[in-house]
């Protein structure tokens, strides 16, 4: 199971210590179990709604009875108590309380490879596949742009109900590296109307009084730019709301952030030791 302490993001100056993971060359894992007209069908439908609207859902991914042992793993990483209080990009000055009239959920980190957590694991691989393969298709519009060879670990998030949210926000505001953003919901019998927790997203180039309103409906994998074309919200949810999020890395991006990141951290050390 993910150790409680080592899930924590830590904010430092602007830059996220994700826990990365680098994607295979060529077929990505568990392709085999896809078959290959229906997985060239969703890498089209991913394609043509990323380009035409910024961001993509597909319902009944995984299907109802490999939905629920995904959900099961997920109940029972809650039951560890590895679940910890998310955390933003800067924290500067803003105290705990302050944090959590932002964000409410309480999250962890998993590789998908941990003992009990096989279906999370087949979750993450099938979604591997889609971008991977998405991403080296002839005529695939805006996503050509990008060279994806890494990702997060997948972020388990839980909103534990009583009006618990996240404020409007933007994923990657300061090129990051993470160029889309994939959201698993968990989520069964979800009626919105009673139970909030819907995801409000306003992408730019939409009419202003036109947003995309996400239900966290069980079994929906749901894709999105994550930067600035896509800021969006979780709205307060009066019930347990689960999903698992995976963000994609755009390698030359990464790389420049990552030599940005230890560009200022050598700054840092070198103005700490001359100050001492």
């Amino acid at each position: 199971m993910p150790i409680a302490g080592e899930n924590i993001v830590k904010p430092v100056k602007g830059m996220k210590y994700f826990p990365e993971v680098a994607l295979a060359g060529g077929s990505a894992p568990f392709q085999h179990s896809i078959d290959d007209v229906v997985l060239e069908s969703m890498c089209r439908n991913i394609i043509e709604d990323l380009s035409d609207y910024g961001l993509c859902v597909l319902d009944n991914f995984l299907g109802f009875e490999e939905g629920n042992r995904v959900m099961a793993e997920v109940l029972n990483i809650k039951g560890t108590g590895a679940l910890r209080d998310g955390q933003l990009v800067s924290t500067r000055g803003k105290a705990k309380e302050d944090l959590k009239t932002i964000r409410s959920d309480k999250i962890c980190w998993v590789h998908g490879k941990e003992p009990d957590c096989e279906h999370i694991g087949y979750l993450i691989g099938r979604v591997d596949t889609l971008i991977t393969r998405a991403n080296r298709m002839f005529n695939n519009g805006k996503l050509g742009q990008y060279n994806i060879n890494g990702r997060t670990k997948a972020m388990v998030a839980c909103y534990p109900g009583s009006g618990a949210h996240y404020v409007k926000h933007v994923d990657n505001p300061n090129r990051d590296g993470r160029c889309i953003t994939a959201i698993y919901y968990l989520n069964r019998n979800w009626d919105v109307d009673q139970y909030g927790g819907l995801l409000r997203i306003f992408p730019e180039g939409w009419r202003e009084d036109k947003v995309a309103d996400i239900e966290p409906l069980f079994d929906r994998l749901l894709f999105f730019w994550s930067d600035r074309r896509n800021p969006h919200e979780v709205q307060p949810a009066f019930a347990t709301r689960y999903a698992i999020t995976l963000w994609y890395f755009d390698a030359a991006e990464r790389e420049e952030a990552v030599r940005r990141y230890d560009k200022e951290r050598l700054a840092l050390e070198k103005s700490t030791s001359s100050s001492t």
